[in-house]
C-alpha cells in the first residue's frame, strides 16, 4: 500500500468523523423539537480502503418529551468522533512527515 493511499484513507476517516460529530450536534440542538427523529450515522467501507459516512433518521419511536434523543448517548458520540478524528489526524501527520523525509532523501 502506498503512502498516498494511507493518507487518503486517514483523510476519509476524518471526513466520516466530522459527519458523525455534525449529526450528534444536530441531535443535541433538536432535543426539544417535538417529533424530531434522531439522526444516526452509518459508516460504510469504500473499495479504495477508506470509509464514508451518511446520516439517516433512526426510525425509533418518540420518547416522552417530543424526541427520541438521549443526551448522554450524544455526548458519547461526540467524544468518540473526537478521538477517532484525532487518531486519523495522527496517521495523516505521520504520512506527511514521511513525505518530508522522502523529499529530503530525493534532494540529496
Amino acid at each position: 500500500m502506498s503512502l498516498s493511499a494511507i493518507m487518503g484513507i486517514s483523510l476519509s476517516g476524518m471526513e466520516a468523523q466530522s459527519t458523525r460529530l455534525s449529526a450528534a450536534a444536530n441531535n443535541v440542538a433538536n432535543v426539544l423539537t417535538p417529533g424530531y427523529d434522531r439522526g444516526v450515522t452509518k459508516f460504510s467501507s469504500q473499495p479504495s480502503g477508506g470509509v464514508s459516512a451518511s446520516v439517516s433518521p433512526s426510525g425509533d419511536p418518540t420518547l416522552p418529551g417530543g424526541s427520541n434523543i438521549d443526551l448522554g448517548s450524544e455526548v458519547l458520540n461526540a467524544i468518540g468522533a473526537e478521538l477517532s478524528f484525532k487518531a486519523n489526524a495522527s496517521v495523516f501527520e505521520t504520512g506527511a512527515d514521511l513525505w518530508d523525509v522522502l523529499m529530503s532523501i530525493k534532494r540529496d
